[in-house]
């Protein structure tokens, strides 16, 4: 289960296709530097986008 404090990184080792998530909110996660200390809320509020929903997202990607 992908959870908000999780570093972007450690989202995109658990399931390859929550990149796709990450590119629909025109996040350029898996080049980012960051990627490997930002969590998932921390990114999402820097970038204006509702984690809840991103959260949600991602977790429909890696049941199916």
């Amino acid at each position: 289960m992908i959870t908000k404090d999780m570093t972007i990184m450690e989202v995109l080792q658990t399931n390859r296709n929550t990149a796709g998530v990450f590119a629909s909110y025109n996040m350029g996660c898996i080049g980012c530097l960051a990627a490997h200390g930002e969590t998932v809320e921390q990114a999402a509020t820097h970038h204006g986008i509702d984690v809840d929903e991103m959260i949600e997202k991602l977790n429909e990607v890696c049941k199916g």
